[in-house]
This record gives structure tokens, sequence and C-alpha cells, in this order.
């Protein structure tokens, strides 16, 4: 779980129908993205998909809350 990360979309207006505003993402890991200033999300389609970071903001959840983010998926 310790790679698990969680982001809050802040933007979703390029990408209506792939992004809920102020709803909660999981990310994975992706480094080339990330210099390019971009995160992996799982988006609305249940797939990951590459979106600017600006979109998102880091939900800071308490380990707790990531366990039960994680288990409930």
């Amino acid at each position: 779980m310790s790679n698990v990360r969680f982001v809050i979309c802040i933007d979703n207006s390029v990408y209506p129908a792939s992004l809920e505003g102020r709803k909660i993402y999981e990310t994975l890991p992706d480094k080339d993205a990330a210099k390019h200033g971009q995160v992996r999300v799982i988006d609305e389609s249940g797939e990951d998909y590459l979106y600017p970071k600006e979109c998102f903001v880091d939900a800071k959840l308490s380990k707790d809350v990531q366990a039960a983010m994680v288990e409930a998926a």
C-alpha cells in the first residue's frame, strides 16, 4: 500500500467525461509522466490515463482512510 497515492480533481474542464471535479482518484506511479508534468490517474473509465498535474491536488489522507479506500476498490 506504500505506493498507493490519491489525488483530488480540481479542474475537469478539459476532460468532463473522464474526470469529476472534487472527486478523489487513485494514481499509479509513473516517473516519466511526472518529468513531463503529468500524473497517471485511474479515471471514470476504470483505466489509467495521463492528465496534467495541474488538474489535481494531493489528497492528504490518513493511513487508515487510504487503507479503507484501497479495500473498497
